[in-house]
């Protein structure tokens, strides 16, 4: 289990926040004092603008306030802290990766990532980033000519509110599913057990 995750967009006011809202409750909820530290930036990010209203509204909707946020640029220091860095687009995690060779090992997109951590036996979330980084390098290798906008979870900055809460819910499926990859929720009793 990473002890911290990075979510990257490009603003960081309308998709990272919501994306590290919907990861932070999730992981939250399943562990506690034991949850991940998550944070998140963006590569053009307005620095201390707050998350849109329309992405404060979306998430507000999946029961996340993100009222709160503040964005924050790409920092060395913050991406060389983090266990984790999970990019918005393919072409976000390839220019961090660019950016940052040493930690390339350990970014991805979330789809990617998600993605991966099913496709491998179960214990993959515990898997070394070197690992990981070799899965995901072999995947993207038999994947080619695939659309790599397959990866990409859209940019809903200028559209209309249908299109954050859109983006919110896709978010909110993806997020939910690497929790469970990291997490997983404990099993409900069926009623007139235990």
């Amino acid at each position: 289990m990473p002890g911290s995750i990075l979510v990257v967009c490009t603003g960081n006011v309308c998709r990272s926040p919501i994306a590290e809202g919907l990861l932070r409750s999730l992981l939250e909820e399943r562990l506690g004092d034991d949850a991940p530290l998550v944070a998140s930036v963006g590569l053009a990010a307005w620095e201390g603008s707050g998350a849109t209203p329309e992405a404060v509204a979306a998430a507000a909707e999946l029961g996340v306030d993100v009222s709160g946020h503040r964005a924050r640029g790409v920092a060395p220091e913050i991406v060389q802290a983090a266990d984790l860095v999970i990019a918005m687009t393919s072409s976000q995690r390839d220019l961090l990766a660019e950016g940052f060779p040493e930690r390339a090992q350990r970014i991805f997109t979330l789809k990617e990532l998600v993605r991966l951590l099913e496709a491998e036996p179960i214990g993959s979330a515990e898997r070394s980033p070197a690992e990981l980084a070799r899965l995901a390098a072999e995947r993207r290798a038999r994947g080619l000519g695939r659309n790599p906008h397959d990866e990409d979870v859209v940019d809903p900055m200028g559209f209309a509110f249908e299109t954050y809460r859109a983006v919110a819910w896709e978010l909110e499926g993806w997020c939910r599913r690497l929790a469970d990859l990291m997490a997983p929720a404990p099993a409900r009793a069926e009623p007139g057990e235990g």
